[in-house]
């Protein structure tokens, strides 16, 4: 059995794909251990989420920086304290500066709900329906410089009906969202998942640019 992983989960809200990270790991479908979860909200749930898990939580307050590159220093010495393996962006809601993202290339993933390369940013559910997509869906990518621009791992996809609004699609891609993040950090942890020069390999092959579509 090799050595499990060291993992740093960042936030700013709820945390529901943190907690779905915490689970895998629980259940030991992911061969890896949450060493911290940073937020840069302190009212954040998803911090009573980890407390919850014994795991170990810190605040830093991008309100208290003069600077993106001031705060992004800190917050990059905050994660660099735990060694991590990886470190998971789950709804933290962050642009990062680029030598944040340098600091940490390879080992740094990132979920965004839309099929990527469509609608990056945000209003992506609307976004969706304002140009009458057939689909919409969400995907785990690597982080790099370009904001939701790094290269595509896993995606999951739903239909859209002619009843879905914003907050429906929200909800249903938030069911996908549950099962794919712990996927990939489960690839990512059993050395299956690499980046090299902005190309995803999986098990040696790599991957299309949308990565691999998950399906149930």
């Amino acid at each position: 059995m090799q050595e499990s992983k060291k993992i740093v989960v960042l936030i700013s809200g709820s945390g529901s794909n943190l907690q779905a990270i915490i689970d895998a790991c629980i259940s030991q479908q992911i061969n890896g251990v949450i060493s911290a979860v940073i937020s840069n909200k302190a009212d954040a749930y998803g911090l009573t989420r980890a407390q919850n898990a014994n795991i170990q939580t810190h605040v830093v307050d991008h309100k208290a920086f003069d600077s993106r590159e001031a705060y992004d220093k800190v917050l990059a010495d905050k994660i660099e304290l735990h060694n991590p393996d990886l470190v998971v962006l789950a709804g933290f809601m962050r642009i990062l500066t680029p030598e944040f993202v340098q600091r940490f290339a390879g080992k740094m993933l990132n979920i965004h709900p839309s099929l990527l390369p469509k609608y990056q940013g945000l209003n992506t559910h609307q976004r969706a329906l304002d140009a009458k997509d057939k689909e919409h869906g969400v995907s785990v990518h690597f982080v790099t410089e370009e904001l939701d621009g790094g290269p595509v791992v896993c995606q999951a996809a739903i239909e859209i009906t002619a009843e879905d609004t914003a907050d429906t699609l929200a909800a249903r891609i938030h069911t996908k969202e549950h099962i794919i993040y712990p996927l990939v950090v489960e690839w990512f942890c059993d050395n299956k998942l690499t980046m090299d020069n902005s190309l995803v390999f999986l098990n040696g092959e790599q991957l299309e640019a949308t990565g691999i579509r998950y399906a149930e």
